[in-house]
């Protein structure tokens, strides 16, 4: 129960999810925001722009009005999220999707292998294979080893159709 709490919680509120929300309200039109950032709308650096502005904008209407608006705005517009998370089981990551699956279809654990990285210590990049026992079954990209995961178990629940 307490994994599930922390995983819908995760999905509620994380960089992405607060980017989108920033997105509907139109939050990118009050910020100085680099032409790269403006024109490449899914580009992680704009997300985490956006969502630390939403952060912004919450911890302003608190400090400014008090508890019971910031409250009611965080009902609106991030607690009302939560339904359409628990219906489509968004609180499960990619890679915790792929692994049940995996579990329940074949009764193997699938595991990850770096395949490559490249550029400089301070901006890697990785691709990782996700395998089920020595089968590619896809490869993901990322700046983490962690987000290229995320890729890869996104990619192999396309790939095998769940």
């Amino acid at each position: 129960m307490e994994r599930f709490i922390t995983n819908w919680r995760a999905s509620l509120v994380n960089y992405r999810m607060l980017a989108s929300i920033a997105d509907e309200l139109g939050v990118d039109k009050y910020l100085y925001l680099s032409k790269g950032e403006s024109k490449d709308k899914n580009s992680k650096a704009r997300q985490i722009i956006l969502a630390n502005a939403m952060e912004a904008i919450i911890g302003a209407l608190y400090l400014d009005q008090g508890v019971k608006p910031a409250k009611k705005f965080v009902k609106a517009f991030i607690v009302s999220k939560l339904d359409n998370i628990l219906k489509n089981k968004l609180y499960l990551d990619p890679k915790s999707k792929f692994q049940e699956r995996a579990q329940e279809v074949y009764g193997i654990t699938p595991h990850y292998k770096v395949l490559s990285e490249s550029g400089p210590d301070h901006a890697k990049d990785f691709v990782v294979g996700l395998y089920l026992n020595n089968e590619l079954i896809s490869q993901g990209k990322g700046t983490s080893k962690q987000e290229a995961q995320v890729d890869a178990a996104s990619q192999g629940l396309i790939s095998k159709g769940w």
